[in-house]
């Protein structure tokens, strides 16, 4: 699975293990070009539509993957327009380390001015950890670039960088995010499902947004030409908090290995 993972060398590669009696639970593993993950959000969705649409015997509105972090369900929703929406609810989230602005700003190619000090610099994991790190606005998000003389002593944790702003590319969307997943085998990432999830942890925890609850558009990719939207729905309670991450799937290929 890893050499067929690396000669694919998409940003995940996934392997449907078992289709099980129930119809509505399966066996998936996620690997890397590098290694194999316990959690990637983007495959989740991709797969839970190739499985409803070409593997299910019976078509199902909720489909659960068993994934290395556990089960995680995905469910599909119809649009006004006919469109389909698949949402992924997310474990509970882990809030690790603060980082300093100074500990990240030369990592990042950035000044100390760029980061915008009403929030910290938090490693969040909802099954893959990131290092979420709000910036003040679009040009610094955009110029932003890994010096990979300083990234090993960061990456031995297999730790993702996922960094925002809200200003965005277009009005519609809430906020705009960078993800580099160098640990990963992945410089950038155009839509990162599991780091999103993060972040929708984070901005409800922090009340980034002026409350506990969040629905929310946010764009990802522009900067290496592949514009992706996804769709966070989080909240927080005393008790838990329930981080769901929403996008659309197009097939665009399939073929068989021989």
């Amino acid at each position: 699975m890893q050499k067929i993972a690396n000669e694919m060398h998409f940003s995940e590669t996934t392997f449907t293990r078992s289709i099980q009696t129930n119809n509505t639970v399966y066996d998936v593993r996620i690997f890397t070009p590098a290694t194999e993950v316990p959690f990637a959000g983007h495959p989740t969705l991709g797969t839970a539509y190739v499985i409803k649409h070409f593997l299910a015997k019976e078509p199902n509105e909720e489909i659960t993957l068993n994934l290395k972090v556990g089960k995680i369900k995905v469910r599909f929703e119809k649009e006004s327009d006919n469109q389909e929406i698949l949402w992924m609810k997310q474990i509970q989230p882990i809030f690790g380390d603060e980082f300093s602005p100074q500990s990240l700003q030369y990592l990042l190619g950035l000044e100390t001015s760029d980061f915008d000090l009403k929030y910290p610099i938090r490693e969040v994991s909802t099954g893959l950890p990131f290092i979420i790190v709000p910036l003040t606005n679009l040009r610094a998000v955009k110029k932003a670039r890994i010096n990979q003389k300083l990234l090993p002593d960061l990456t031995k944790n297999q730790l993702g960088i996922l960094i925002f702003c809200p200003q965005t590319c277009h009005k519609e969307n809430s906020l705009h995010v960078r993800v580099f997943v160098d640990a990963f085998g992945i410089v950038e990432d155009p839509a990162t499902g599991s780091g999103n999830g993060c972040l929708a942890a984070y901005l409800t925890y922090y009340k980034y947004f002026g409350s506990s609850q969040i629905d929310i558009r946010v764009e990802q990719g522009f900067e290496i030409q592949r514009p992706s939207i996804l769709y966070l729905k989080a909240k927080k309670t005393e008790k838990e908090f329930e981080v769901n991450v929403g996008g659309m799937v197009q097939l665009i290929a399939k073929g068989e290995l021989l």
